[in-house]
């Protein structure tokens, strides 16, 4: 259940974060893709700034982070 969940929370942090990014990101399907890596970027981030975030929303909101990251990331090399 942990890594279905997981793939939830990063769709739905993709689907955020295309929200959230100026221009809406890179469509929805992309956007959720690149949701899925923010989730490992975020909580990669967060741990090596020492941050830690619990529950189901913690998981969301470092998911968010993450997949904000890489879509800006993203956009800059699309440019």
């Amino acid at each position: 259940m942990g890594i279905i969940l997981s793939i939830v929370i990063g769709c739905l942090a993709g689907f955020c974060a295309g929200k959230l990014m100026k221009g809406g990101g890179f469509g929805l399907i992309m956007n959720l893709i690149l949701g899925l890596f923010g989730g490992v970027l975020g909580g990669w981030l967060f741990s090596f700034f020492g941050i830690e975030w619990g529950g189901l929303l913690g998981q969301l909101g470092t998911a968010i982070v993450g997949a904000v990251v890489i879509l800006w990331v993203a956009s800059l090399l699309k440019k």
